[in-house]
């Protein structure tokens, strides 16, 4: 018995020992499954987390034999990946929606002219926006005219932005406001003209002008549509969004939000190709804090496919004579080439027709050398000229791509590029073996914020109802693992951000989500019922489901 005694506190000082020789951590996570999407795609079941940064990521015994913290999850066996990032978005058209009519789920011009009237009976603006109208929904799949706006509203100025954010409708009231004359468009297929007058239709520069009449939000008003947005980033898991195309304005807004701990998303902002942003941030160099980053400028080299302003090399199909738009020189983007070349700057150019495409391939060529590390990306890259993807390879031309415009667009692209150039238009697969990696996002507000929507449009290559049974050009699909990479690590190297974010593992932030299910093993078909039930950003829950 005396024995005894004596060992058992010899015992109790070995068990002391043990737990003291553990580290300290803020979190532990356990019992879970922990796609880290590392270098080998490693699965792991715990993972340790201090400071905002990941520890170690490892089997219980090792997470739980080295770490202690007082805050633990038992994750109960659920998947756990890192925090998603949206490669393009629009996050601050996003945060304006709902100052503007939803005319997305409109199937016919009346019905849209019946959402407006709703809505100003409400709220007796003196301005009327909308968004998301797209004719090809819509009986004849012609543009709408401006005439029955002109009547309804005579002295109110109206403004509805097409889907795809290329195109706008306006009403006569709008364009006298503009100042804009049909002698005053400089290039006529930017508006269409009738017997001598503005129908009310007005694409890529001319479209701008009209966006940018529409007042904009400031003050506490800003604050809450910025907040409000944020949130809704959270519930679907988004860490990290790209905003395509940004002023200083919003971009020192973003900032004073972060800094004062009021937005926890961090944001890639993309320059628009101004003097003022040129000289506010460009010519001073990148930008890097902690949850802001620029160092790239966003270009437009043409439309938007489902306006018929994507410039192909040759005429739509179902418009003989119709090429579309370049709505940029080869000089000009030259020279937008060598400013962000000269102060280590990314160059952005959205292109969508093969013609398009080929033009910035052929200016990127000019100032970059095989095997560079600059990411010059093309967004979108919709359709490529098949002796023009291996050009992307050649150079290290990043193709920032969104799978979801595939299965949007997939119901009437064959009817605007026929039989042969559809085989090549929304080839993420091809375009992904180029350099062996691809980002990917969702243009939203044009498509859906939900990243889960983007990794099954990639998988399946499907809608979210299921069709076509066999997916849409399927030779494209991604593996899962290639789309889960797409929509963290890869999207996060887009932005230069691989170090920081992306994958779970030793050093970088503490940035996951976890969901309900496990969508790199349910069936196809159950990818799309895939819930987020926490997000995490720097080891903070942003996001919890009830």
């Amino acid at each position: 018995m005396l024995r005894r005694l004596i060992f058992l506190p010899a015992i109790i000082m070995g068990l002391t020992s043990c737990l003291s020789d553990r580290t300290s951590a803020d979190l532990i996570i356990q019992n879970a499954v922990i796609y880290t999407a590392d270098s080998v795609f490693s699965i792991q079941a715990a993972m340790a987390i201090a400071d905002g940064k990941i520890l170690q990521v490892g089997d219980n015994d090792l997470i739980n034999g080295k770490y202690r913290a007082d805050s633990v999850i038992d994750a109960g066996g659920k998947a756990i990946y890192p925090g998603f990032v949206d490669a393009h978005s629009h996050f601050y058209g996003f945060s304006l929606l709902s100052r503007y009519a939803d005319l997305s789920e409109a199937t016919s011009f009346e019905r849209v002219l019946e959402i407006l009237q709703e809505q100003q009976e409400k709220t007796q603006s003196n301005w009327i926006t909308g968004r998301g109208w797209d004719q090809n929904k819509w009986p004849g799949h012609r543009f709408p005219d401006n005439k029955r706006l002109n009547e309804l509203f005579p002295e109110i100025p109206v403004v509805l932005i097409r889907v795809d954010g290329h195109a706008v409708l306006a009403n006569e009231a709008a364009i006298v406001l503009s100042g804009l004359t049909t002698d005053s468009i400089v290039n006529k297929k930017e508006a269409i003209i009738e017997n001598g007058n503005f129908t009310g239709i007005f694409m890529e520069s001319m479209a701008d002008r009209f966006r940018n009449l529409i007042p904009e939000p400031a003050g506490q008003e800003l604050t809450d549509l910025v907040t409000i947005a944020a949130e809704k980033c959270y519930q679907v898991g988004l860490t990290m969004v790209t905003d395509a195309g940004l002023d200083a304005r919003i971009i020192d807004f973003y900032d004073s939000l972060q800094q004062e701990d009021n937005l926890q998303l961090t944001i890639y902002a993309m320059l628009n190709p101004n003097e003022e942003n040129f000289g506010r941030f460009l010519k001073r160099g990148i930008v890097r804090k902690p949850k802001l980053i620029v160092r790239s400028v966003k270009v437009y080299a043409d439309g938007a496919l489902g306006s018929r302003g994507a410039c192909l090399l040759k005429p739509y199909s179902d418009s003989p004579g119709d090429y579309g738009i370049l709505t940029i020189t080869p000089e000009d983007l030259g020279r937008y080439c060598v400013m962000a070349y000269d102060h280590g700057y990314q160059v952005n150019t959205h292109a969508i027709g093969d013609s398009a495409i080929r033009t910035v391939l052929k200016v990127y060529s000019d100032y970059l050398l095989p095997d560079n590390d600059l990411r010059w990306r093309i967004e979108h890259a919709q359709v490529v000229h098949p002796d023009d993807f291996r050009l992307f390879g050649e150079f290290s031309i990043i193709p920032s791509v969104q799978a979801t415009h595939a299965t949007s667009d997939m119901g009437w692209a064959k009817q605007r590029l026929g039989d042969h150039r559809i085989r090549n238009a929304y080839a993420y697969k091809s375009l992904m073996d180029q350099n062996g990696w691809i980002p990917n996002g969702t243009d939203f507000p044009i498509e859906d914020i939900n990243p889960v929507f983007t990794f099954y449009a990639s998988v399946a290559r499907k809608d979210i109802h299921g069709r076509p049974s066999r997916g849409f050009q399927k030779e494209n699909a991604l593996t899962r693992q290639e789309a889960l990479r797409s929509i963290t690590l890869w999207a996060a190297k887009a932005c230069f951000e691989e170090d920081r974010r992306g994958s779970i593992e030793p050093g970088k932030n503490a940035d996951f989500v976890i969901t309900d299910r496990d969508m790199m093993q349910v069936p196809e078909r159950e990818i799309l019922l895939t819930k987020i039930t926490r997000t995490v950003i720097n080891g903070q829950t942003v996001f919890l489901s009830k």
